[in-house]
């Protein structure tokens, strides 16, 4: 699945279902825009909680997966779990192992996943990665809130916040995802803070990366975590991987402004993406057009206009 068509698709899923039904009122609406509002919600303060590597053993990391999971989001966090190396240990520091509602192979951007475990046999985890996918099944929302009990960090990576949402662990809690898809994540969860512009944001035993290879930088800062700045460097080292992104959270500052028409030619007003104005969705309000990337988005604009400009400071 094309990255624009997951962002869309995170739109649409279950916008209404989702939505608390106080958001169409003003109330809501106020909510929302405080969420995530056009400066970002940088002044919001995540707690991380401290993590203590086991004595003996390695630390059991489960990938979440479904089809449509995009293969950046969990496989550039295996190789940074899978490169650690301890001085002085013939083992690896993590156990790496896929999850899945079945071991029937998963479609995760043309390539054939299978999983190692499902949700009734996969070992309990104390790290859980979540990575944009299309699954979002009840069995899917238990097990993630049923394993979440004992981890030590249980992190989305891009729109798997969305997922990570929908269990409803992220609630009064800071999160961060894709750039394109802050105000969706604000508008359906607006008890959730939304940070724009965090490469990483942690609360608790909760985390989220933005997108794509921001979950790289957070798994290498649940590196530093456990073992240490000097580990996470040398697997950083290893890796030949020059990104100092984990050492940071606020490091993706370029995302903090909201993109905006380039050379007169509009974006959508929702996710900044590149729009058809000639056959695409278009809403008129106070005297002035906005154009949207799909119908999704143009539904989510409809439903409370001031909310969402509000957000992106129109």
């Amino acid at each position: 699945m094309k990255r624009r068509e997951l962002l869309q698709k995170s739109a649409a899923l279950g916008f209404f279902a989702a939505m608390p039904i106080s958001l169409y009122g003003k109330a809501g609406e106020a909510e929302a825009a405080h969420a995530l509002s056009a400066e970002g919600t940088d002044k919001v303060t995540a707690v991380a909680n401290p993590l203590k590597a086991p004595a003996e053993g390695n630390i059991p990391v489960a990938f979440l997966i479904s089809d449509g999971a995009v293969l950046i989001d969990f496989v550039g966090p295996w190789e940074v779990f899978q490169n650690v190396n301890l001085p002085g240990s013939m083992g690896g520091a993590f156990h790496l192992y896929t999850v899945g509602e079945t071991t029937n192979a998963v479609n995760a951007g043309g390539m054939k996943v299978v999983p190692d475990y499902t949700l009734e046999n996969a070992p309990a985890p104390k790290v859980i990665v979540i990575p944009a996918q299309s699954g979002q099944s009840e069995a899917m929302m238990e097990w993630i809130r049923k394993s979440t009990k004992n981890t030590d960090v249980t992190m989305s990576v891009c729109t798997g916040a969305f997922v990570l949402a929908q269990t409803g662990l992220l609630a009064g809690k800071a999160a961060t995802t894709h750039h394109a898809s802050y105000i969706d994540l604000a508008m359906k969860y607006p008890d959730i803070h939304v940070k724009r512009g965090a490469r990483f944001v942690e609360d608790g035993n909760l985390a989220s990366a933005g997108g794509l290879s921001s979950g790289i930088d957070l798994a290498f800062r649940v590196v530093e975590r456990y073992y240490g700045r000097e580990v996470a460097k040398q697997a950083a080292y290893d890796m030949e991987y020059q990104g100092q992104g984990w050492m940071s959270a606020d490091s993706n500052a370029a995302y903090l402004k909201v993109a905006t028409s380039k050379n007169g030619h509009p974006l959508c007003a929702i996710c900044g993406m590149d729009v058809d104005t000639t056959n695409g969705p278009k809403s008129a309000y106070k005297g002035k057009t906005y154009y949207f990337c799909s119908q999704s988005h143009k539904d989510t604009f409809d439903k409370a206009p001031e909310t969402v400009l509000a957000m992106i400071g129109n």
